[in-house]
């Protein structure tokens, strides 16, 4: 054996590395308590429950077995508690990673985020942030309705499909932002203040699908609040939770449960206003041919007057003016009927006429720049990007040269 070869250290294994660290760690971390707040908390089919234990700097992975939490009975670990926890630091040589073996919870109090939630909300509720004085009416009748959500999330597309069933005359004008994470709540501001600034909608649905407490928390953000407030559009918050309330509810002017629930506070069904139409039209026929019939039941009493018998020879004489009268009558009826069936028509052919898409439906497209509608070569901006919008998509284009 060389010199050089007692002083070469030697090479473990990740088997052999990784059970040192097991017998190091299992070995001084038992029947340990550990303070923080819990997130991703899951349970698994087979009844363990898993989460992760956290403070402001670090994270650490635990597991409740099923056994375990039988046994310690109490009300399920929820995102947003803050705990202590004991039990012992366990190393699972598969994943390479360490965990807490919990055998038992206390509750700390609220968590971090749950009562930085409490603060803000006692705070903007005495500055009037939530006053219904503050709130303002929805549109009857929308016929632009801005969405601020992901792109990528199914809160658009279920806003969208359920628009297109109640709603379909409304065009509507999706705002990408985050919705969870660091970037969420100044997206989200910069998606609210660029619509409130130029007015181009009638109404403003501002939110995203369910989620956990952090991944809410951009719509419990000050600054998300106070864009609300300041908006000069009517603002619908649709964060995606049934139960609990967001700070965004409250500062909103209406608040829906749902991202679906959202469109359907927004708009009117346009099924119910063909019904309207149609009850209308039949009220409106029976009208005018009631008050017919009583015409000519005052023009057969009086035939049969006194005053008429006395003058019979007269009334013998004019009959034909009396039989022409009536004909007079019944054609003015069917003239009136016939203008207000067309009236009537015409106001439904309006209606579904209305539609703005009907054009792409028919095979045409539309040209846009910077979210405007070219409608004349004049408008066309040659230096600039453009969109064309068909019934079946979109591509964007823009001029290499």
């Amino acid at each position: 054996m060389s010199q050089s070869d007692l002083f070469t250290p030697s090479v473990l294994s990740v088997s052999e590395l990784t059970e040192d660290i097991k017998t190091l760690l299992e070995g001084n971390f038992m029947d340990i308590k550990v303070e923080g707040e819990i997130s991703n908390a899951s349970t698994s089919a087979n009844g363990h429950t898993y989460f992760t234990l956290k403070d402001e700097d670090a994270q650490l992975s635990c597991v409740i077995w099923r056994g375990v939490a039988r046994r310690i009975g109490g009300e399920p670990v929820i995102d947003g508690q803050q705990i202590i926890a004991g039990g012992d630091i366990q190393v699972y040589p598969p994943h390479g990673k360490y965990q807490l073996i919990v055998r038992s919870v206390k509750q700390a109090g609220l968590g971090a985020l749950q009562e930085a939630f409490e603060k803000l909300k006692a705070r903007l509720k005495e500055e009037g942030l939530f006053d219904e004085k503050h709130k303002k009416p929805l549109p009857k009748f929308p016929q632009r309705i801005g969405v601020i959500t992901s792109e990528t999330g199914a809160a658009f597309h279920d806003i969208r499909d359920t628009l297109e069933r109640r709603w379909p005359v409304a065009r509507v004008l999706l705002h990408h932002a985050s919705v969870q994470g660091v970037n969420a709540a100044p997206e989200l501001v910069k998606a609210i203040n660029w619509f409130s600034s130029r007015q181009n909608v009638d109404l403003l649905i501002v939110g995203r699908g369910g989620g956990s407490l952090e991944d809410l928390w951009p719509f419990n953000e000050e600054a998300v609040a106070r864009a609300l407030f300041n908006c000069t559009i009517p603002t619908v918050s649709a964060v995606g939770h049934e139960v609990d309330f967001s700070i965004s509810d409250f500062v909103a002017d209406a608040r829906a449960a749902t991202p679906t629930q959202a469109a359907i506070v927004a708009t009117p069904d346009i099924n119910e206003y063909r019904m309207l139409v149609d009850d209308l039209s039949t009220t409106l026929r029976e009208s005018v041919t009631g008050r017919i019939e009583d015409q000519k039941e005052r023009v057969r009493q009086l035939v049969k007057s006194h005053a008429l018998l006395a003058i019979k020879q007269k009334v013998v004489t004019n009959r034909e003016h009396i039989h022409s009268l009536l004909a007079r009558l019944s054609h003015r009826r069917e003239m009136l009927f016939m203008k207000k069936k067309e009236q009537l028509t015409d106001l439904v052919h309006r209606m579904e006429n209305k539609n703005p898409n009907l054009p792409l439906e028919q095979g045409y497209a539309r040209i846009w720049q910077e979210d405007r509608w070219i409608k004349q070569a004049a408008e066309f901006e040659s230096d600039r990007a453009a969109r064309l919008e068909w019934k079946d998509g979109e591509v964007t284009v823009r001029d290499e040269s």
